[in-house]
């Protein structure tokens, strides 16, 4: 019984399920819902943005990626040959998919997130409604979360996928 593997497969699965289900929720229903909601989505994400999810999801995202490399590296045993195999093959299209997911999730879904975090604090601070600039920054920023949101759903669903198969084929 080789408990290292066995630990990372936890690691990656666990964490995986919580990343993927995480991005799933919000593209399906979390984005609709507070759009829906009009300003009170905005208060909503506040709200959230309370729990540390912000933080929480990327570092599981992280760990996910983390510990499938290190599955990758033991499984292969560092074989040049094995990552051409099928099986090989299929598991680094999703670990790609992951790590683009990754990225994109960090660098401009979570980026966007975050100023529109700011600005919403900045206009309740205020007290008044966004002016016209922060309205057109913040319809901007709210499709770029929408938008890279889908796509990094997209990729790990990918992941997810070629994960699911690639013992398989």
């Amino acid at each position: 019984m080789d408990v290292l593997l066995i630990v990372l497969r936890l690691l990656h699965v666990g964490a995986g399920v919580f990343w993927a289900g995480a991005i799933f929720f919000v593209v399906s229903f979390l984005q609709p819902a507070v759009k829906a909601a009009g300003p009170a989505g905005g208060q909503f994400m506040q709200r959230l943005a309370a729990t540390k999810v912000f933080v929480i999801v990327p570092a599981l995202a992280l760990l996910t990626i983390l510990s499938g490399a290190l599955l990758m590296w033991k499984v292969s045993g560092g074989s040049a040959e094995w990552m051409g195999s099928r099986a090989g093959i299929t598991l680094s299209v999703g670990a790609t998919s992951a790590v683009v997911a990754f990225i994109v999730g960090v660098f401009v879904m979570r980026a966007a997130t975050m100023k529109l975090l700011a600005i919403g604090q900045a206009v309740q601070a205020s007290g008044a409604p966004p002016s016209p600039a922060q309205q057109a920054e913040i319809e901007v920023l709210q499709r770029r979360a929408r938008s890279s949101a889908v796509g990094v759903a997209h990729l790990l669903a990918v992941a997810v996928i070629t994960m699911a198969v690639a013992r398989y084929v």
